[in-house]
């Protein structure tokens, strides 16, 4: 699972889950979108771009743990 932040320098993290997206060891690893972004437009371009959740900052501790939970037990 990678926590990724969208708003990064050069590269953005849309690009960044595309290339993720577009390698045969990233085609089913879970992207998490972590941003301060937050309009509706925002989340469908990161959905597009291969992200399979999208969390708002400031994100609670408590949110991350949860989805990290549900993550691993899809895994199992």
């Amino acid at each position: 699972m990678v926590l990724l932040d969208i708003g990064l320098p050069d590269l953005n993290g849309y690009e960044v889950a595309r290339r993720i997206r577009a390698s045969a060891w990233g085609a089913k690893l879970p992207l998490v979108a972590v941003t301060g972004w937050g309009m509706e437009e925002d989340r469908q371009r990161a959905f597009a771009a291969g992200f399979n959740h999208y969390l708002t900052k400031p994100v609670a501790p408590d949110v991350i743990q949860s989805l990290v939970s549900s993550v691993a037990a899809a895994l199992e």
